[in-house]
């Protein structure tokens, strides 16, 4: 009964052509940056087990991913490319380095150097590329605020590539308090805050707190978005809408992945929920704002 109603409510919205998922992941690995390596996995074994979720979206109407997994935590551009090229679903890769979870995925460099260094590294990779590829956005992270200096330290250092390469800037953010932290260094190194990307905004409760990062210019994005929590992420989106701030709004799933270190990678979530069942429940027009628009937007291709 269930899996007919979903065909059904599939079948009232057709997904939206040439959209976007701005925040899904392939392989991820979580030993910690001081042991993360391409020797801990097997990249044909990735391949043929992310390849067929890729193929299964790309026929709902997915023409770009942004593999959001930094630098220390299994980035593989190599891989992402391989498995670009056969699926036909653009996979674009990040620059820049990630301070949640008590900085265990930082290289020492990261803890030693200023943040006009680490801006420095960041821009060379954008400037110079990562294994044949270009990054195409920055991804950090940081936790709940008030956030420490070393955290403060990795966003001025985002917020001056930004400033200085046009790239957008997505940052896996604790709370509502680190994201107007965020704003706040952003501002003050002259960065638009209109490159600011709030990260697991849903794990912030209070609506006005979205409404205010987005009037500020930034984007707020709801992701995570799955059977156990679609209700919630539904009323977020129309907290926005309601507060004529769709235009500011990014919806994604978080999804995937490849689990270095658990058996058979684990379990790997596929990509297409977001479309057969988040879709058919949100008003007329928002999913092509929400998945088209928007990421071309806030995630420009240069």
């Amino acid at each position: 009964m269930e899996m007919r109603r979903r065909d059904f409510l599939a079948s009232l919205v057709a997904p939206p052509p040439a959209s976007t998922l701005v925040h899904e992941h392939i392989l991820v690995d979580f030993i910690g940056a001081a042991q993360v390596s391409r020797g801990r996995y097997n990249a044909d074994e990735v391949f043929r087990l992310a390849l067929p979720r890729l193929q299964e979206v790309a026929r709902l109407g997915c023409r770009r991913i942004l593999e959001c997994t930094p630098n220390f935590l299994g980035r593989d551009p190599r891989l992402l490319r391989r498995l670009a090229d056969a699926s036909g679903v653009e996979l674009w890769t990040n620059t820049g380095l990630y301070a949640a979870r008590e900085f265990i995925f930082l290289p020492d460099y990261a803890k030693s150097e200023s943040a006009n260094r680490l801006a420095r590294r960041f821009i060379g990779e954008f400037k110079n590329g990562v294994e044949g590829t270009k990054p195409r956005f920055i991804k950090i992270g940081v936790d709940r605020g008030p956030l420490p200096p070393l955290s403060r330290k990795l966003v001025e250092a985002a917020a001056i590539t930004s400033r200085e390469t046009g790239l957008p800037l997505a940052s896996h953010t604790g709370d509502g308090v680190a994201a107007l932290e965020q704003l706040e260094i952003l501002s003050a190194v002259k960065c638009p805050l209109t490159r600011f990307v709030w990260v697991h905004a849903q794990n912030e409760r209070d609506p006005e707190i979205h409404a205010k990062v987005a009037r500020a210019g930034a984007w707020v994005e709801f992701d995570g978005i799955g059977p156990r929590s679609a209700e919630y992420h539904l009323r977020c989106v129309r907290a926005m809408a309601e507060r004529n701030l769709l235009g500011q709004t990014l919806i994604s799933q978080d999804s995937g992945w490849y689990h270095v270190g658990e058996p058979n990678g684990g379990n790997f979530r596929g990509y297409t929920y977001l479309y057969t069942d988040f879709l058919p429940l949100l008003a007329d027009g928002w999913a092509g704002q929400l998945l088209v628009d928007n990421p071309g937007r806030a995630f420009p291709v240069r």
